[in-house]
């Protein structure tokens, strides 16, 4: 081992490199950090570990002091070879790497789906439009669905069925994310409504950053809302395919982005015009729920 990893260990041990990360995800988790709250002490923790990964992976394409897009292909290039780096245990100075490369080993996660995540965040860099459901389909599977991959062999399942359940999972909740986002996500010159979707019900893309709520708009967003609620019904089978000390967590997740295409549905999709969220006590309740369970 090199002098430069070896103090690198000693600097972040194991167990500081775990509660860094567990700080990551109570501060900025969100709705997973509930979910995570429902598992035992060891998978939690690994939750926490794979969570900061991917936050770090999102902020690294978000970073607004970085106006060059170059720059910020390096920067993700470079978080790329020092996560190959970490996934063989060469920790560098990141207090992450140790409980991830931890959490890979213990659960046997496929290297793949953090490249695939990488690619996904790299993917957002340019402004963007969709033009069919089947290239958003890719882009969910790249930015979502990999999270499912990832976190199913953390949850334990036996049956290789359970990947593809929770391919479909990550694609409910990433277009439930995408109806939330419709506004900032145009603001932003990313269109991920798909094109030939606006055709169809004529919503013009311009539309989208002027704040019209009209009927065409609200169709398109029924249209859409189904088709989450289509892959939510095709992937509630994977509660069964996990390890039962794990349902609770995979329960209150999908209850939690459920009950957020609920509120969406019952404002008539009036994303445009202000943002749409879950309140924090409603998602309390659905812990408590999942508690009881």
């Amino acid at each position: 081992m090199s002098a430069a990893i070896t103090d690198a260990l000693k600097t972040v041990s194991l167990d500081e490199s775990y509660r860094h990360c567990a700080r990551i995800a109570r501060e900025r988790a969100k709705n997973f950090y509930y979910a995570f709250l429902l598992l035992d002490a060891e998978r939690r923790a690994s939750m926490c570990a794979i969570y900061a990964f991917m936050r770090e992976c999102d902020d690294l394409s978000d970073d607004v002091s970085i106006q060059d897009k170059s720059g910020l292909r390096d920067l993700i290039s470079r978080w790329r070879i020092d996560m190959d780096h970490a996934l063989r245990g060469e920790f560098g100075d990141n207090p992450i790497w140790p409980a991830f490369h931890d959490t890979v080993r213990r659960y046997d996660i496929p290297h793949r789906f953090f490249h695939e995540m990488i690619d996904g965040i790299t993917s957002d860099l340019e402004p963007r439009e969709i033009q069919t459901f089947g290239e958003l389909y890719r882009y969910c599977y790249q930015v979502a669905s990999v999270v499912g991959l990832t976190i199913v062999h953390i949850f334990g399942f036996q049956s290789g069925r359970a990947l593809l359940l929770a391919e479909k999972c990550g694609v409910a909740f990433q277009l439930t994310n995408i109806l939330r986002d419709v506004r900032e996500d145009a603001n932003l010159r990313r269109l991920y409504l798909p094109l030939e979707d606006l055709q169809r019900f004529g919503v013009p893309v311009e539309q989208l950053r002027s704040g019209i709520e009209d009927e065409r708009f609200q169709s398109l967003m029924r249209f859409e809302a189904a088709r989450a609620r289509a892959y939510y019904e095709e992937s509630a089978p994977l509660a069964a395919l996990i390890s039962e000390k794990s349902r609770r967590s995979l329960w209150a997740l999908r209850e939690i982005y459920t009950r957020l295409l609920d509120k969406l549905e019952g404002a008539d999709f009036a994303v445009l015009s202000r943002r749409i969220n879950l309140p924090a006590h409603s998602k309390l309740v659905i812990l408590l729920r999942a508690f009881l369970r």
